[in-house]
Parts: C-alpha cells; structure tokens; sequence
C-alpha cells in the first residue's frame, strides 16, 4: 500500500511511502485482537475495591434471640451477612486483574488493528514534524489543516517529542504515542491513524 505524505500544511509532497503488506495488508484476526484488547484493559485496573467481611465489622458477638421457639430463623452474631450493616457476603477483594498473552498473538493483534484502518483508508502519513513550543493552539491548526478536528485521533511519532506530546495533552480526541508504544486498543479506538514518516520503519522494526 501506498501513501501520499502531507506537510503540516495539509497538503500533499512529493513524497510517498510505502507501507508492507505483511503488516498492513493481513488478513485481520479478531480473536487475537480480542484477547489483546481484554489484556490491556485488564493490566489497567487497579483490583483496590474492597468490603468488610464478616469477621472485619465492629459488632459484638453476643446472640441476639434464642435459639428457638420465636417463629424466625435462627440468628447468631450482629456480624452476620444477613443482617442490615453485617458483613458482606462474598464481597470484592483486592486482587491482580492482569494476564499475558503470548508476544506472537499480541503482534498478531496489532497487525490485524493496522490492516483494518488501512482497509478503511484510516491512515494518513505525515512529515517529521515538530513545534518550537508546546502550545494546545498550534496542534489543533495540525489537526484542522488535515481535516481531522471532527474525528478521534492517533498521532503516531518515530521518536519522542516533548513539544507535540505537551500541546496536545489537554484535547479529548487525540492521543500521541511513540512507535515502540503502539498497541491494539489505542489503534482501534481511534477512527483515523496518522503516522509520521520516521515511524513507518520504527513500526515495521518492531513487528518484524
């Protein structure tokens, strides 16, 4: 697959590069993309929730009516589950919601993620670029030049650069990452893809 590369400007060089077919052109697996996406989601919680079981609520353990003869059911400590402001029943714990998958299956996904926006025609190539200062206003003319201001953005970087990830941190609809940070979940949440010259080989290197 071949793309035209645009300036900052928004409008086309001479310049054109292409993108491989074993990368860009598979035939997607959305199981793989699947069980990637279920990782990343997962590595992100943090597991703190938590509710006071039984043996953790500052009750008194002295039983509350006899044990028989009353026409209820039994009942024993204030602490029980059963009761309003006992313990809970099975509660939340802290626990570890994270999970590998294999290094081939998480290539796989990010192969099958990248080939889906080039069948929709998603990715737009863009010249190594970078600001002299940080500033929001001069991402959002980027973005407004590339006809990109309604859509939610991936700005793909070969390297990092301060300037670029600082003047777009505050927009909602756009997310800046290095090559070596490309993941499934970040490629597909976006509707369009813009990668940097630079990083077409950065890309290629690592899923190669």
């Amino acid at each position: 697959m071949e793309l035209v590369v645009m300036n900052k400007e928004g409008k086309s060089t001479s310049k054109k590069v292409n993108l491989a077919k074993d990368i860009f052109g598979i035939a997607p697996n959305d199981h793989a993309i699947y069980l990637d996406v279920k990782s990343i989601m997962a590595n992100k919680r943090q597991g703190t929730h938590k509710s006071k079981q039984r043996n953790e609520v500052a009750y008194s353990t002295r039983k509350l009516k006899k044990q028989k003869g009353t026409g209820g059911a039994r009942a024993g400590s204030r602490k029980s589950g059963t009761i309003v402001g006992g313990g809970r029943i099975f509660g939340p714990v802290p626990r570890d919601y994270s999970f590998k998958i294999n290094k081939k299956v998480k290539d796989l996904a990010r192969r099958s993620a990248l080939s889906y926006k080039a069948q929709n025609n998603s990715i737009l190539c863009l010249e190594d670029f970078d600001f002299e200062s940080p500033k929001t206003k001069n991402y959002i003319q980027l973005i407004k030049n590339l006809q990109l201001s309604e859509k939610k953005t991936l700005l793909v970087l070969a390297n990092s650069t301060k300037n670029v990830y600082l003047s777009s941190r505050n927009l909602s609809n756009t997310t800046v990452v290095n090559a070596s940070q490309l993941n499934t979940y970040d490629v597909l949440n976006a509707q369009n893809l813009i990668i940097t010259e630079g990083s077409v080989k950065e890309i290629e290197n690592l899923l190669n």
